[in-house]
């Protein structure tokens, strides 16, 4: 009987193992990130209780072991997927308030974007069944200060680019947009209000954020920690921001 012949793998980068682990990551990232997208659509279409992980592994061409092997459970993959939803749409909104000439028309680019979409309330799902489920609580707190961080830094830029005056601190109008966002939809979509009513309810709750530097204003803009002797001078913190 003749031996089975062995196949020898040939020389090169196929055969180089680091090769081999880097092919493999990127792989798994690829899966991990189009079982992610599957589940987005599914939640929002089904919920959480009419989505299960065989649904979601037939929809994303895998299956049910890839889904517990990379999210352990349905839960954690529903609320990595809420969390990745809002960061996608904060982005946007970030893209979308860059042509923005005034500081109205930049509150209101941030606005729309963020209204016309199901993300925000998506992600205030996830931040519920954190309430019963702690041990994804900490995905949920790196999200939110993202949020922040990076809106917060994305609002100064504009200021400093435009030469406008905030209002408030570049940190504290972040923080009060998106919790009046998340109040505002969670609200309005418990009293079954169109995107449009709702943008038009949260711009009124926003009100101006920045305004326009006259000729005479030299006002330099103060990030997070930049204080002076101006600052102790102000009674709730905000300086002369």
């Amino acid at each position: 009987m003749a031996p089975k012949s062995v196949q020898i793998a040939p020389k090169g980068a196929s055969g180089d193992p680091k090769h081999a682990v880097r092919a493999t990551r990127s792989a798994g990232r690829q899966m991990r990130s189009r079982l992610l997208d599957v589940a987005s659509g599914l939640f929002k279409e089904r919920g959480l209780a009419g989505t299960s992980i065989s649904d979601i592994a037939a929809a994303a061409d895998a299956f049910p072991s890839q889904i517990t092997y990379y999210f352990r459970t349905k839960e954690a993959l529903f609320v990595e997927a809420g969390c990745r939803d809002m960061l996608y749409v904060a982005r946007a909104a970030e893209q979308a308030a860059l042509q923005a000439r005034t500081p109205r028309e930049y509150t209101r680019a941030l606005v729309e974007t963020v209204t016309a979409t199901d993300s925000v309330a998506f992600f205030t799902e996830a931040l519920t069944l954190t309430r019963r489920r702690q041990d994804l609580a900490p995905l949920v707190e790196r999200t939110i200060e993202r949020l922040h961080g990076e809106g917060m830094r994305a609002y100064a830029g504009q200021i400093e680019r435009h030469g406008w005056k905030t209002l408030r601190d570049p940190d504290a109008s972040s923080r009060r947009f998106w919790a009046l966002a998340i109040g505002v939809m969670v609200e309005g979509h418990a009293m079954g209000r169109s995107a449009e009513e709702m943008c038009a309810e949260m711009l009124r709750v926003l009100g101006d954020q920045a305004t326009t530097r006259t000729s005479g204003d030299n006002t330099r803009l103060r990030l997070v920690g930049d204080r002076d002797a101006s600052d102790s001078d102000s009674p709730d913190g905000e300086g002369s921001s």
